[in-house]
């Protein structure tokens, strides 16, 4: 034995001294320019680094055609007896015979103890890993990286570039591919790309020919991780004949398929370019394995529809019930990515966002600001209140505002405004607040971001004079002048609110404050015209009234365009005020009549689920009365039946014998 050893240790030793540079040997795993493969910068710790490492390591880069010394060595050591650790043997009972009674290997239990990459390229300078080990290693060197942080990471990723080990073991892999498991192909082909070996690398290229060649031969399993893998791959021809022939194979395979996740793997690769007959017959798939789904199925099915643009409400449907009827269950990352997915598919299940808004809203504490901001930041994305969250979250604004970044305050603006819900008793305090925390970043703000704050403020129907009087000292308006043009529409109408608020409801400021006319663009369009159903409907009402008057599309203000406006004359009114408006404008009503706004809103005018306006509509509401108006919404739903029309406006519009209660609910802020 000893005599053994000592051969061993001999031919190393010899091997080592006669190995040419490290760099030089691990030159023959690139196959494309320097140019062509860089490295990701996210694995290398600086480019500098980064270039010296690839100048050095393309030294004998056309060097296919010959056999290297390395290539000899290595195919040496393979057929040697003695090449192997006498431990291999002990690792899978099937490579040795199935007499030999199964036992946990070694080998197995010090990779399971490593920690980073570098000590897996360590273990295996100790034990020269079988194949199976091979595709382990890649796997343990890559599952250890991952949870290290950016930094850390691209640190030990450097190193394990740097490590000859490295280049010894995907030699390996790349010389006996052909005679790994589809599985353990498949596995490692992953981890290398996870790794950052560079895509254009032989290595990489040679693994993708050989999954090429043998993916009829793969089974479920094996084609979900190589499907994970291409997800993260960039285009290339093997890549491109790996895809296709991949989603030949899943179409073909689809009636088998009998495993949810692989299922969700093969919907993910066959993407948005799948035809719509095959994304249908996996909807049909899909349906038929619901009893299968746990949990976290679910959840991964909404992502995984949203990835490929598939939109199949049935299924969104159950999933959004077993979500819903299992919320305690779901962590922040993967219900915020349920809410994010339900928002690219534009799908919204009232009692799923009510049910999440309640279960946040209950479990306050356990939630930091930043989750509850996202909660209500992607709610706020799909038009919908969660006033259990808004509710809740506004006390702890209101205790606390201090602990909120300037992004937390923007966005909390944003959705309060939006959204239009009314806090009651508690609204001043929450605006008082918010304030409070917005004056210690004004000196920080931008331009945009400063309009912005004010933007929404004015549609809360609060005007605080510090970001006010910033906004329009004329250093911060002469910012707004070099806007790009395509921002300027967004620009424009945020300062046309500000300063009609201004105008109309500051009254308590220090001074009069208005925005420069430069920069409030053109007045809005009256060019348009009124929908023909609420046009129709109001003619065939209005046509046995005596003493009322219609007019379509008026400009009230220059400021806010009005589909219909009713002037009802009460008893008492004179003649001299009968022509006091004319068709496309306004004039202040007279005390003896009575002016109805008709408006006629888009649903995305409302918060979802509810008929309470979102803050553009809420605020021109609010307006109009402030302007002497009555306004009355009136929905596109309400106008469908061509014989109850009529009936329904009178109702709407001369209700004063009928009760409060026959109106929508109009919620709105008072100033």
């Amino acid at each position: 034995m000893s005599i053994q050893l000592t051969g061993v240790v001999v031919r190393r030793v010899l091997r080592v001294c006669s190995r040419r540079s490290p760099w030089q040997q691990r030159s023959f795993l690139l196959t494309t320019s320097v140019n062509d493969t860089p490295f990701p910068s996210e694995h290398i710790l600086s480019t500098r680094q980064s270039q010296t490492f690839l100048d050095r390591s393309s030294v004998r880069f056309y060097s296919r055609g010959g056999i290297h010394n390395e290539d000899l060595e290595e195919k040496t050591r393979l057929s040697s007896p003695v090449g192997e650790s006498s431990l291999s043997d002990e690792i899978w009972p099937d490579e040795t015979g199935s007499e030999r009674t199964p036992r946990r290997p070694p080998f197995h239990d010090h990779l399971q103890r490593c920690r980073s990459p570098s000590d897996v390229l360590d273990l295996t300078t100790r034990y020269s890993p079988t194949l199976r080990q091979v595709s382990n290693c890649m796997t343990r060197m890559w599952s250890t990286a991952k949870k290290m942080s950016d930094e850390q990471q691209r640190y030990e990723l450097q190193l394990m570039f740097e490590n000859p080990a490295f280049d010894k073991l995907l030699q390996k892999a790349m010389k006996r591919v052909g005679d790994m498991r589809n599985e353990d192909v498949a596995y490692c082909l992953l981890s290398m790309v996870q790794l950052g070996v560079p895509q254009g690398s032989r290595v990489v290229q040679t693994f993708l020919r050989s999954c090429q060649e043998n993916l009829n031969d793969f089974d479920e399993k094996g084609l979900s991780i190589l499907a994970s893998c291409l997800e993260h791959m960039e285009a290339s021809t093997n890549v491109t004949a790996l895809k296709e022939g991949l989603r030949l194979v899943v179409k073909a395979r689809l009636p088998g398929i009998k495993n949810v996740i692989a299922l969700q793997t093969s919907m993910r690769l066959l993407g948005k370019d799948a035809p719509l007959d095959l994304k249908r017959k996996l909807e049909v798939k899909a349906l038929s394995m619901t009893d299968q789904f746990s949990l976290p199925n679910t959840q991964y099915m909404i992502s995984t529809m949203a990835t490929t643009g598939f939109y199949s409400k049935p299924l969104l449907d159950i999933c959004s019930r077993t979500i819903k009827e299992n919320l305690h269950g779901i962590p922040f990352n993967r219900l915020f990515t349920v809410l994010q997915s339900c928002r690219d598919l534009h799908y919204r299940d009232f009692d799923l966002l009510t049910g999440i808004s309640e279960y946040v809203a209950s479990t306050m504490d356990i939630w930091t600001k930043k989750q509850v901001v996202l909660f209500l930041s992607v709610m706020e994305n799909l038009a919908f209140c969660p006033a259990a969250i808004m509710e809740a979250f506004a006390k702890n604004v209101s205790a606390n505002p201090d602990t909120l970044t300037l992004k937390d305050l923007l966005c909390i603006l944003k959705v309060y405004s939006y959204l239009n819900y009314d806090l009651k008793h508690q609204r001043q305090q929450f605006l008082e607040s918010l304030s409070q925390a917005l004056d210690s970043y004004l000196p920080k703000m931008s331009a945009f971001e400063l309009l912005k704050v004010v933007y929404h403020l004015c549609l809360l129907g609060h005007f605080p004079s510090a970001p006010l009087e910033q906004l329009l000292q004329s250093s911060t308006l002469e910012r707004f002048h070099a806007t790009v043009p395509r921002f300027l529409p967004n620009q424009e109408r945020m300062f046309q609110t500000v300063n009609f608020c201004l105008r109309l409801e500051a009254t308590l400021l220090h001074q009069p404050a208005t925005v420069p006319p430069s920069l409030l663009g053109a007045p809005n369009p009256s060019g348009q015209t009124v929908n023909p159903w609420l046009s129709q409907g109001l003619r065939s009402l209005l046509e046995d009234q005596a003493d009322t008057t219609l007019h379509e599309m008026v400009v009230v203000e220059d400021f806010y365009l009005v589909d219909a406006v009713i002037t009802k004359q009460l008893p008492h009114q004179t003649s001299e005020t009968e022509a006091s408006s004319c068709a496309g404008a306004e004039s202040p009503p007279a005390e003896s009549s009575q002016r109805i706004a008709v408006i006629y809103p888009p649903h995305s005018a409302f918060c979802y689920g509810t008929s309470n306006p979102r803050g553009p509509l809420a605020v021109k509401i609010r307006h109009l009365k402030m302007l002497g108006y009555e306004p009355i919404l009136v929905t596109e739903e309400e106008l469908q039946s061509e014989e109850d029309r009529t009936v329904f406006l009178r109702r709407r519009i001369f209700s004063e014998h009928l009760s409060a209660d026959s109106q929508p609910k109009v919620e709105s802020r008072g100033s």
